[in-house]
């Protein structure tokens, strides 16, 4: 079930916040049986929105939920160092198999990549002494599989939610925070990632030796604005759906594309999977902390296994070495040169350069084709007319609201907002532009809008 579909927003979200606000004004014998029965409640929904996708995907789930619980309960229950060690390798080596198995030899299960990655540092932190085992095994299936975050990210550390599952704070303030994130990331998928991806995908799909370079290079910006409010999106509406229930989640994106170099740029971008391998695999390995040659490697299996993370076509784990190259590059001297350079704006061309090529490595289905995508864009060729008259009409206005706000007028005019923002006025015009982009985007999802999502995938 799609955040950006009908049944979800006419029947499914309204159902769900209806029911949790029946549940919270509901007189119980004390407020840790309301938690109880919300939590409750809310599972049961977590796993009728998981299963509505493809029910035959819903018993890896619960196989995550049972392994990973009792997992926990071992390892947390076991004084001996040596067998804690073995269990914990047992069990990771059950959840990686089970994320390879179905990610790179079956059927791509939706959002395995995401609840086992959330299983799996559950279990690490139990190991390490961070969190406590979970006994109540209602609280950490609904940790799990709790729907905002189940499909799609963001990624979301057991410690961070622990109490949030025990007691949460609800509040009409809180709600409306969750509505208008909710609102504005619906606007950035359906007017904007789903005006892009039509004709990301439209030249895509075209023969890529006889695209030309005009066509190659609104292919090109088309999906890399996409692919960013395509996913920025969808963590908006995650983060609104968890403030309109009581949860806080944390950030997930952070205006990439200012970004003025590569390590700034993964600062911003997927923080919550950027943050899991720094904290799981790049700091057990030795982070930076053993010398200069240690460390451009430990980046380098970072990003290699980044890269996998994303599929088993060999362009993500290219893509994944692409990355990790240019990173080593910035540690070992480029990044010293782009923090001293006084023109900042040549850091964001190069950036932008970079991470644009990336994602024609990304966004390509072999590497033969992503070489011959860059080749066209920089062939000087003229395209084929009918490819520029397929364009829908509506990308005229697309283009340059996607351009300003990827994070131009955010970085420009934060600060004076969040001053402002609280007075009657503002707040008026704030809800008339919320209402504006929820009826707009029901408008556009009613005519049967282009709607993929590209991280479903993962």
């Amino acid at each position: 079930m799609l955040f950006s579909s009908m049944i979800f927003i006419w029947i499914f979200l309204p159902a769900v916040i209806g029911i949790n606000f029946i549940l919270t004004i509901l007189p119980f014998f004390s407020r840790e049986m309301r938690i109880r029965v919300k939590n409750g409640f809310l599972l049961a929904a977590s796993l009728l929105f998981y299963a509505w996708g493809n029910i035959a995907y819903l018993p890896v789930l619960l196989f995550s939920i049972i392994f990973n619980f009792f997992g926990g309960l071992l390892i947390g229950n076991d004084v001996g160092k040596r067998n804690r060690k073995a269990k914990l390798f047992f069990v990771l080596g059950v959840d990686i198999g089970i994320l390879i198995l179905f990610k790179y030899f079956g059927t791509i299960v939706i959002g395995i990549s995401f609840f086992t990655f959330q299983a799996m540092s559950y279990v690490i932190d139990v190991y390490t002494g961070k969190v406590q085992e979970q006994k109540k095994i209602s609280d950490f299936a609904l940790y799990v599989s709790f729907f905002p975050q189940l499909v799609a990210g963001p990624i979301v550390k057991y410690g961070d939610i622990e109490r949030q599952l025990e007691d949460r704070q609800e509040s009409v303030f809180l709600f409306a925070e969750g509505k208008k994130r909710f609102c504005y990331g619906l606007g950035k998928k359906v007017l904007l990632a789903n005006t892009f991806a039509e004709v990301a995908d439209k030249i895509w799909a075209f023969d890529t030796t006889r695209l030309g370079s005009p066509a190659a290079w609104i292919g090109i910006v088309c999906y890399t604005l996409q692919i960013y409010y395509d996913f920025s999106g969808y963590s908006d509406m995650a983060i609104g759906l968890g403030r309109m229930l009581g949860f806080r989640f944390g950030e997930n994106f952070a205006y990439p594309y200012t970004s003025l170099s590569i390590r700034e740029f993964w600062r911003r971008w997927h923080i919550s999977l950027s943050s899991w391998f720094k904290e799981y695999v790049y700091i057990p390995l030795g982070g930076s902390r053993q010398g200069q040659k240690r460390t451009c490697a430990n980046l380098f299996l970072v990003f290699l296994l980044t890269g996998a993370w994303h599929g088993a076509n060999v362009t993500f784990v290219v893509w994944g070495v692409y990355y990790a190259l240019f990173l080593i590059l910035e540690r070992l001297f480029l990044g010293r040169v782009l923090d001293k350079n006084p023109v900042k704006v040549f850091n964001w061309i190069y950036t932008t350069f970079v991470v644009m090529l990336g994602w024609v490595l990304f966004r390509s289905d072999s590497i033969s084709q992503a070489i011959e995508y860059v080749r066209q864009m920089f062939s000087g060729t003229a395209s084929d007319a009918m490819i520029i008259m397929a364009m829908p009409a509506r990308i005229m206005a697309a283009f340059p609201a996607g351009l300003l706000f990827t994070g131009a007028l955010q970085r420009l005019f934060g600060k004076q907002y969040e001053k402002i923002k609280n007075f009657l006025p503002v707040r008026i015009c704030d809800l008339c532009v919320q209402t504006a982009i929820l009826i707009l985007s029901i408008l556009m999802l009613v005519n049967g809008t282009y709607n993929p999502f590209i991280y479903f995938q993962f």
